[in-house]
């Protein structure tokens, strides 16, 4: 009989790391009409038909109930020179994240990020329980993607590049 050890959050932290992953800030608009912005390395596709994206937001994030109750967000895809806005919307101030940026105006008013790989602007379908986190699914309406760039990447704790 072989008995299941409890897995140390650290150790399931560095395996998950092995994983590279590309970044992306999620945007969506507050109930109080502000933008929101938070940079996550937890999106996927899900389905082509209907097509449909996932991304998972912490429970304990500020952003969290903004995203819970939004009927909007969009997917701001990063490239491999956008390193910048990937820390700038990891930063606890909500409001100093927006500061000098260029951008334009989506779905639900949502803001998009310019420069991105590509913008997927999403209709919110259903939220999941996750544990800690909440997945978000969402219908992606509307969409643009550039030809050029590499993306922005995150391994073992750090960015990483193509090559």
């Amino acid at each position: 009989m072989t008995t299941e050890q409890p897995i140390d959050p650290l150790a399931f932290r560095s395996a998950l790391g092995c994983f590279a992953t590309g970044i992306a800030v999620i945007t969506t608009i507050a109930p109080d009409g502000l933008p929101l912005g938070v940079t996550v390395n937890s999106f996927s596709s899900v389905s082509l038909d209907p097509p449909l994206v996932q991304f998972c937001l912490g429970r304990a994030a500020m952003s969290f109930e903004a995203f819970n109750v939004a009927p909007h967000f969009a997917v701001n895809i990063l490239a491999a020179d956008q390193e910048d806005l990937s820390n700038r919307f990891s930063r606890r101030d909500l409001q100093e994240r927006w500061a000098g940026l260029e951008t334009t105006t989506g779905r639900g008013g949502v803001r998009l990020l310019a420069g991105c790989l590509a913008t997927l602007e999403c209709d919110r379908e259903h939220l999941l329980d996750g544990g800690d986190h909440v997945i978000v699914l969402g219908r992606v309406r509307k969409l643009t993607s550039r030809e050029d760039g590499d993306p922005l990447l995150y391994f073992r704790g750090r960015y990483a590049r193509l090559g």
